[in-house]
């Protein structure tokens, strides 16, 4: 799933994969209310954008029940390689570099990288 998904749905994204279960629609609206003040007609139009997608599961009973169709583990890992990809060739060493050389990490940040790339290294 190369698609990067937009913030608004997002946000429904990230309900479903809090969920154990599928969610019905006025599951996903009562929270989405709460949260983001979004009327009936915006979270249907967002829930039916993922399903055109393929980013979501519809099921349907008594009632529509939604499930993603990818681990929030898995989007994660295919927008941070897409980044990778377009912003450093492809190469994690140079994103690192970059946030060194730009002063966005910090002495202790380093600290704790190094003794994590030596933990990763031992059990290897």
């Amino acid at each position: 799933m190369n698609e990067q998904i937009p913030s608004s749905e997002l946000e429904i994204m990230r309900i479903l994969w809090q969920s154990t279960e599928p969610l019905s629609f006025a599951q996903i609206r009562t929270t989405l209310e709460v949260t983001t003040g979004w009327k009936k007609s915006t979270i249907q139009t967002l829930l039916t954008r993922l399903h055109k997608k393929g980013i979501i599961s519809a099921q349907t009973s008594h009632v529509t029940l939604y499930t993603p169709n990818i681990t929030e583990i898995e989007y994660l890992n295919n927008q941070k390689q897409n980044f990778i990809n377009k912003l450093f060739d492809g190469s994690a060493k140079n994103l690192v570099a970059s946030l060194l050389s730009d002063g966005q990490l910090s002495q202790s940040d380093v600290v704790e990288l190094q003794q994590y790339f030596k933990m990763e290294g031992d059990t290897k």
